[in-house]
């Protein structure tokens, strides 16, 4: 049995996007939304329909969810595509001109008892796609989410339910926020920091979901990955402790008010060298008689209450500087601090400070 992963930065850096979600996970996170799908459209657009749990899991439950419509492209790359499913012939999957795969999309505006066994399942799901032609069709591209096909199906869809590919998730940010679109994705954590997406936080149109992420969550894999966590009905599959839900839907726990019992005490908490803050190494630790500006761990952005705490901005890169943090021992604008003599970083901080209208116990 091979390592697990520890984060997605290697997956992001060599381009290796074949991370599926499985569909347990998805039932465990997207269980919270019911209310929120009443009537939507909702566009997976980074899934091969069927073989995507994203898509099944709608499927399965359109009629329960109250859905309006589902759409699902694919991206003809992926190594997935056409595999559980057979639902072309193989000379109808590639372009005439270029022989280049195809993408295809299916489009769904009902989920019936097709085969009349008493229940509503995927082989209805199956029949149905197999016998309408107007459900599921060829796309002219590859099905990548950037496609001008892709484009005209998110201008039609409320909310967007997918797992990214993780080497474009800025990118990907950047097109649902240009649409305006609701989202329920999947990135890892450090990517709550992106200038792409720590905006939306900071102004309370994103934020994390349901799901704890710091369990990790596990993600099926290609066959052809060396590294794996363990075997699951067969197939591979990897731990990605920094991965988490991002959704601009209401979530509960983000209402609750955090309380806090330990007193302020310069002794306790160091000062940074470059900012007027002090540092919180664990969120449990914030001084519940603290006014001032406080850093603490990314996670922290998990535990946010925007009615309790202003998000300021992040303690390093180009939002450092925009908070006007001084270069530190480094020359950078990461915040810095002094123990007995050394210079020292702490590990990426997000600079928070209580809303004093806040009704914290």
């Amino acid at each position: 049995m091979g390592n697990s992963f520890k984060d997605l930065n290697k997956a992001k850096a060599n381009k290796n996007d074949e991370f599926y979600t499985r569909l347990v996970d998805i039932e465990l996170e997207l269980k919270h939304y019911k209310s929120s799908f009443k009537d939507k459209v909702i566009f997976c657009n980074c899934d091969d329909p069927f073989e995507s749990n994203f898509f099944k899991y709608f499927a399965l439950n359109f009629n329960y969810l109250g859905l309006k419509k589902l759409i699902a492209t694919s991206y003809a790359t992926s190594t997935i595509v056409y595999k559980q499913l057979s639902l072309f012939d193989e000379d109808k999957t590639t372009h005439p001109d270029t022989n280049l795969k195809q993408g295809y999309k299916i489009e769904i505006t009902e989920v019936l008892d097709l085969n009349e066994d008493g229940a509503t399942d995927l082989t209805d799901v199956e029949y149905l796609i197999k016998n309408n032609n107007n459900i599921l069709t060829m796309l002219k591209g590859d099905g990548d989410f950037r496609s001008s096909e892709c484009m005209e199906l998110l201008k039609e869809s409320d909310i967007v339910v997918t797992n990214p590919p993780f080497s474009l998730f800025r990118q990907f940010i950047e097109t649902l926020t240009a649409f305006s679109k609701d989202f329920i994705i999947i990135g890892n954590t450090n990517s709550l920091t992106y200038k792409e997406l720590f905006p939306l936080i900071k102004e309370d149109k994103a934020r994390t979901g349901y799901t704890n992420f710091n369990t990790g969550m596990f993600f099926e894999i290609p066959d052809y990955y060396d590294k794996y966590h363990h075997i699951e009905n067969g197939k591979k599959i990897a731990r990605v402790a920094s991965s988490c839900w991002i959704t601009s839907l209401p979530v509960s726990k983000h209402n609750d008010l955090l309380t806090f019992y330990k007193k302020y005490n310069p002794e306790d908490y160091i000062k940074y060298d470059n900012y007027d803050a002090i540092d919180v190494t664990v969120y449990t630790d914030i001084p519940c008689d603290y006014n001032g500006i406080m850093g603490v761990p990314i996670t922290f952005i998990d535990k946010l209450n925007p009615e309790q705490f202003e998000l300021l901005g992040v303690g390093s890169g180009d939002f450092a500087k925009e908070l006007g943090i001084k270069k530190n021992y480094r020359g950078r604008t990461d915040l810095a601090y002094t123990i007995d003599g050394k210079n020292k970083c702490p590990y990426g901080r997000v600079l928070i400070r209580k809303k004093l209208h806040s009704k914290e116990v």
